[in-house]
């Protein structure tokens, strides 16, 4: 059934708000896609999984033109991206947003300088209004009061509270999580999960989440999507993976947390 306010087809079908098609990229020798086909709708979290080495953070990078395809179409917004100028690509940065896996976070700023980087970079407006927005996300992602905190004081999961309240501070229609849990204790894990949930809630965002924490996977997913000989092998439900055909995808996906390595590209 097709969600009230998505726009859809002739067919019925709802348009994609990303699309990959017949997506290629190798670095030397080593192919990462040969034929990387994926839709992603509005308002939906989409999950990237993957085995080491797959190319699941990759693929979001070639979405904002951080890195650049060898072929194939990306499109976002209706909009042809491997084929924009660095000018279109910093528009379409405006609405797809990236809280990378380390946090990104700026040392030598505070919490609050690094929250309006983005902000001064694209005019957002008078200070006061920027102080504004970086009280509300801060507050949206637990950390009311931390503006003057620089990142050496922070934990891991405070560093990627902050990163994401970095991401959310333009009010993008897409943010990308680039593995959001990796080197979190269990109770953070379960804070960043709650996050992504509450953020697409409240926000309406569209979410794609690339992991190897299946739990955090079965938690915030509405779709999953799997990486495997250098094309997506699966494309459904998390329940669908359990009868999934290629037993690559069932063996990954009942294997555990903790079996996987993270990306190396």
């Amino acid at each position: 059934m097709v969600e009230p306010g998505l726009d859809v087809t002739d067919s019925g079908v709802p348009v994609p708000l990303i699309s990959f098609r017949g997506v290629k990229k190798a670095f030397g020798p080593k192919i990462i896609f040969d034929d990387a086909t994926l839709d992603v709708y509005p308002g939906e979290t989409l999950t990237i999984l993957g085995g080491s080495g797959t190319g699941k953070s990759v693929l979001i990078k070639m979405l904002i033109g951080l890195l650049k395809t060898d072929g194939g179409s990306i499109q976002a917004f209706g909009q042809e991206v491997t084929t924009l100028s660095e000018a279109g690509l910093i528009e379409i940065r405006k609405r797809i947003a990236m809280l990378f896996q380390s946090g990104a976070l700026f040392d030598s700023l505070s919490v609050a300088d690094n929250i309006k980087y983005p902000l001064r970079e694209h005019g957002w407006g008078l200070e006061s209004a920027m102080n504004d927005r970086v009280a509300e996300v801060l507050d949206m992602v637990g950390m009311t009061g931390s503006e003057k905190l620089k990142p050496a004081e922070l934990s891991g999961g405070m560093r990627k509270r902050v990163g994401l309240a970095r991401a959310i501070a333009m009010k993008p229609e897409v943010i990308l999580y680039d593995e959001p849990t990796t080197g979190l204790d269990p109770v953070n894990v379960r804070r960043i999960n709650g996050l992504i949930l509450s953020l697409q809630a409240r926000l309406g965002v569209t979410s794609i989440v690339v992991t190897h924490d299946m739990d955090s996977c079965f938690t915030v997913s509405d779709r999953i999507a799997m990486l495997y000989e250098r094309r997506m092998a699966f494309v459904g439900s998390a329940e669908a993976t359990q009868d999934c055909e290629i037993p690559y995808v069932r063996e990954f996906t009942r294997g555990g947390k903790g079996t996987l390595d993270t990306d190396v590209t």
